[in-house]
């Protein structure tokens, strides 16, 4: 798989399930929202964490270059495995047309290294 930065340093935050969107997140160039009975994740650029929110900051982002067939099997398993073998914990998006994994700023170096280990190409310009 290709794999390119998302430019920037991500949030991913937790608001109550009955918690408004934040109207600031209409016009962010990335937002990822979730609404369950228990709870609204939100991950953001770190500017837009949302006032009051549960926030862990200072995660990186690489998007899986797509678009990728929803037939499709293995995809995410194949970023996974070697993130987890190398002890880096990631949040995962999957979107209609592809999927973004985040790790920690301190783990961006290691990652990298592992998904090219396991035959990934990860760009890392502009990151």
């Amino acid at each position: 798989m290709k794999l390119t930065p998302v430019t920037g340093s991500f949030a991913v935050c937790r608001l109550g399930p009955d918690d408004p969107i934040p109207a600031v997140l209409s016009t962010a160039r990335f937002v990822a929202i979730a609404r369950t009975a228990d709870e609204l994740s939100i991950v953001c650029l770190e500017e837009h964490a949302p006032e009051g929110a549960r926030v862990e900051r200072g995660w990186s982002c690489l998007k899986v270059e797509g678009p990728l067939p929803f037939l499709a099997t293995g995809i995410m398993a194949s970023l996974v495995t070697p993130l987890a073998a190398a002890s880096i914990p990631i949040f995962a998006i999957s979107t209609f047309d592809t999927d973004y994994l985040l790790f920690k700023d301190a783990d961006r170096e290691r990652a990298v290294e592992a998904l090219r280990a396991a035959g990934h190409a990860v760009e890392v310009e502009g990151w």
